[in-house]
């Protein structure tokens, strides 16, 4: 069985691995495509704006 300091760090090694594996969840789901998103949105404004400067 288990002893008292395997045991903690077989809990500190499931919470570190869980919030690992939330963190990466949110990054690939939410995080990264809104960061993708908002720089193609102001890429595509500023070719507009260049469009309208040139005529």
């Amino acid at each position: 069985m288990f002893d008292f300091d395997q045991y903690l760090g077989f809990l500190a090694f499931l919470s570190i691995f869980t919030i690992g594996f939330w963190l990466m969840l949110f990054l690939t789901i939410f995080a990264i495509p809104y960061w993708i998103g908002g720089s193609l949105m102001e890429f595509i404004k500023e070719k507009r704006e260049e469009k309208k400067a040139k005529l």
